[in-house]
């Protein structure tokens, strides 16, 4: 369904954010909350905030359970000067955005985003924006839905949003329609304030709705927009098994936009990216491949299957594997070579060096053209301290098996 507002676009508005992240995630069985749970290397919230940061929200508001100082260093990690407001009773949605209220006071247009729903675009929270620019004093987001049973449905009349009405309060002929709510919510900042203080708990649940703001509007004679997306862009995220198919469909778009940008990917259904990993052209990536958080690929590297890669960066023409593990603080000059079970941690290959087989370098720093032979280990702890091993360009270390065959050649001579 295309709302009037769709069909002629306006350009996007200024806009602050509103992100709801207090629930408690209790169908998650975890300790950790909801919202922290990763995607692709990165929270669900952290996905949020930077989608919300990409659509260029101008400022945001974080609504979080009370005492989780987790929650808050995440958002003021990935969103330094976003406002963070707790929520202490429980009362609904409408209630709980609410509780940034400041935000609400500046009369700007506020988008209502949820932590758990991390599928969600910068594109999309730029439609909705766009929808406000159209005129519309409330937009929705919502979906054909393939099976609508437990969501809220949007009700329309003559083509125009009238309500939306959540499953437990719906009649039967309600509950027969298939356009469902997402649940965000853009509110222009002439009503947002206005429309969510006057909503009330006269439902199933005695929860204050913020899907009740668009009844409001209606009533006061308020242009009410839908903007259309995906089902599948919709979905949130209750439990581990949707945490999972979250998980599938992001790393659907971090592979196509690889191999768009022009990596390819030989099998990539098998291959795994973080949501931050920097993939530059002419790479090929072999299957059965994991990028954590932090990776950096050059132009023209080769990647072979089973390697696993974080927080390291490779430069130009470098090629790793198979079974090669890249670990904190990697990094790989151009013309490097790692060849099978090689491991680095927190060391520098400069251009051209190469270990070829079955070595750990760590806290090291290895010169040009320097070659690693087989069964080298770089002994950087000694159990109190770490101490960083450097090796000069042009070095060459002989396997173990060489270095013991010359040292019984020499014995033999004497």
């Amino acid at each position: 369904m295309m709302s009037a507002d769709e069909s002629h676009p306006a350009s996007p508005r200024s806009f602050t954010a509103i992100v709801l992240a207090a629930g408690k995630g209790t169908r998650m069985r975890s300790d950790l909350p909801k919202v922290l749970h990763a995607i692709a290397g990165r929270s669900m919230l952290g996905h949020v905030l930077a989608a919300v940061q990409e659509a260029g929200a101008t400022g945001i508001s974080v609504v979080i359970e009370p005492e989780r100082a987790d929650v808050a260093a995440e958002v003021e990690a990935l969103a330094p000067g976003a406002r963070v407001h707790p929520q202490v009773e429980r009362l609904g949605t409408a209630h709980a955005a609410l509780q940034a209220r400041e935000a609400l006071e500046t009369s700007c247009d506020v988008i209502i985003a949820f932590g758990d729903t991390p599928l969600v675009t910068a594109q999309t929270f730029r439609r909705l924006s766009s929808a406000l620019g159209g005129g519309a004093a409330v937009a929705v987001l919502a979906f054909e839905a393939a099976d609508p049973k437990g969501y809220g449905r949007v009700l329309t009349e003559g083509g125009q949003v009238v309500a939306i009405r959540e499953e437990k309060d719906a009649s039967e002929e309600e509950r027969r329609v298939n356009l469902g709510n997402a649940g965000l919510m853009a509110l222009s900042g002439a009503h947002a304030l206005r429309l969510l203080t006057r909503i009330g708990n006269d439902n199933a649940s005695g929860e204050y709705y913020l899907t009740d703001a668009v009844a409001l509007a209606v009533a006061e004679g308020l242009r009410v927009a839908v903007v259309s997306i995906d089902e599948a862009e919709a979905q949130g995220v209750n439990d581990r098994v949707q945490l999972s198919v979250a998980e599938a469909a992001i790393q659907g778009r971090l592979r196509r936009a690889a191999q768009l940008g022009g990596a390819t990917l030989l099998a990539p259904e098998t291959v795994f990216f973080s949501a931050d990993t920097v993939v530059g052209r002419d790479v090929l990536i072999e299957p059965h491949v994991v990028f954590g958080p932090g990776v950096v690929i050059g132009d023209r590297c080769t990647i072979r299957a089973f390697s696993h890669l974080r927080d390291a960066r490779l430069m130009t023409n470098v090629d790793i594997g198979p079974h090669v593990r890249l670990r904190g603080g990697a990094v790989l000059e151009e013309g490097v070579h790692l060849g099978n079970f090689v491991e680095i941690k927190n060391a520098v290959l400069h251009a051209g060096a190469k270990a070829s087989h079955l070595a750990y370098l760590g806290d090291a720093e290895v010169g040009a053209g320097a070659n690693i032979g087989a069964g080298t280990i770089t002994c950087n702890y000694d159990g109190v301290n770490k101490h960083r091993t450097t090796i000069g360009a042009g070095a060459f270390i002989g396997t173990k098996r060489a270095a013991m065959r010359a040292a019984k050649a020499a014995k033999s001579k004497g």
